[in-house]
């Protein structure tokens, strides 16, 4: 045997002429991981009192959803007005047909807009934050300067922190095995992104410049809010040095409509500390402060 290949995992191993899947890969999201799309079964979707259906998980990517919806309702947008609906991404609630019919990606955020005939779906983060914007006229500017700057760092955290800050996150939490080089190659991106943040954050208030926008939305629950939380890496990457990154980071989350957000569709065995569903405002009554 070539002796490169002997250090590879498992010992051995040389990647196929052409690739097949395997029977069983493990961890947490090994059983649900396909390489075909589409529906797995027949599940209607439910549908609450609002125009505004949104079908989600408080993930990062669900996170950036109910914190605009809650932004846009605390700047006097009553009609963004929403039931947001939990789509346990866990136990593969996003391989129902109703939720395929409206992303055919089958993966959370997605949305209704029951207010036009036929009904409009609307499915990644990006395009939601950007479509609920537009509807609303709020938090994304008009000035084409401004504009341009908001749609650059959402783009950026679109193309950037799901891939490397999800692959850090799979190898180092979810992943059946430790796998040193994928962690390496992973904890090396996501330092570059959050030293990437942290420069820029250093001489401007927000991330498109002195105005609170959609990018803020989108970059917060990743970086550095997943490795605080969903991943746990906050430790392991030494997030507590990137001081400019964390004045904004505090900054941001302290807004109420930011904190209520980042509650919603989320699941906890304590309880009051999160909604699993929100179906009107008053449903953040019944939380512990």
């Amino acid at each position: 045997m070539n002796e490169s290949h002997l250090d590879n995992l498992p010992a051995g191993y040389v990647p196929p002429k052409v690739w097949s899947p395997k029977h069983e890969y493990g961890g947490q999201f090994g059983s649900i991981n396909s390489p075909v799309s589409g529906a797995r079964f027949e599940r209607e979707l439910p549908v609450g009192k609002h125009p505004l259906q949104l079908y989600s998980q408080g993930t990062p990517n669900g996170q950036k959803i109910t914190i605009l919806l809650e932004e846009l309702l605390a700047a006097g947008y009553s009609d963004a007005e929403y039931d947001a609906w939990l789509i346990d991404i866990f136990k593969g609630d996003q391989f129902a047909s109703g939720f395929v019919d409206i992303n055919p990606n089958a993966k959370i955020p997605a949305l209704v807009d029951r207010s036009v005939d036929p009904v409009l779906r609307v499915f990644e983060s990006g395009s939601i934050l950007v479509y609920l914007a537009e509807r609303f006229g709020a938090f994304l500017p008009t000035e084409r300067r401004a504009r341009t700057e908001t749609l650059n760092w959402l783009m950026w955290q679109m193309g950037s922190a799901p891939f490397v800050g999800g692959g850090l996150g799979h190898f180092y939490a979810y992943a059946p095995l430790k796998i040193e080089y994928a962690i390496d190659r992973y904890a090396m991106e996501a330092k570059r992104q959050l030293h990437v943040l942290d420069t820029h954050l250093a001489s401007h208030e927000y991330l498109a410049g002195n105005e609170y926008t959609i990018a803020d939305m989108a970059v917060l629950p990743w970086y550095p809010g997943s490795l605080y939380g969903v991943y746990k890496t906050h430790e392991f990457l030494a997030v507590e040095e990137y001081q400019h990154l964390l004045r904004w980071y505090r900054a941001v989350g302290a807004r109420p409509a930011v904190a209520r957000g980042r509650r919603v569709n989320r699941t906890s065995s304590v309880p009051g500390e999160f909604l699993r569903e929100r179906h009107d405002a008053s449903d953040f009554d019944t939380l512990t402060p």
